[in-house]
């Protein structure tokens, strides 16, 4: 199983008691959005819900998700992550959005 590197934003490393900036997850294959998020919960509980809602598993409104300089966020969940992220050379970011004016 590949191991996928994910970098969280501030307030779940804290609500996971996470330190550093990124978790290391076994994600089964082919590791794709739905198959990482799935690991990230399993792996820390106390963040199901934080990151998708609980029935539909959209991604929560204010939380983007990034690959390889990209912006994923709207892509389908079944999406294959690229080859950089599952070969490790690269992080799958979750970042917190700003909203404001």
């Amino acid at each position: 199983m590949p191991t996928i590197r994910v970098e969280l934003p501030a307030h779940l490393r804290t609500l996971a008691r996470v330190t550093g900036h990124e978790v290391a997850l076994e994600v089964s294959a082919p590791p794709t959005i739905a198959t990482t998020l799935d690991a990230l919960e399993a792996a820390y509980p106390m963040l199901c819900g934080t990151i998708r809602d609980h029935v539909t598993h959209e991604r929560r409104a204010f939380l983007r998700f990034f690959a390889c300089q990209q912006d994923i966020s709207f892509d389908s969940p079944d999406t294959p992550l690229p080859v950089a992220i599952v070969n490790g050379r690269e992080r799958l970011i979750i970042l917190g959005a700003v909203a404001g004016g």
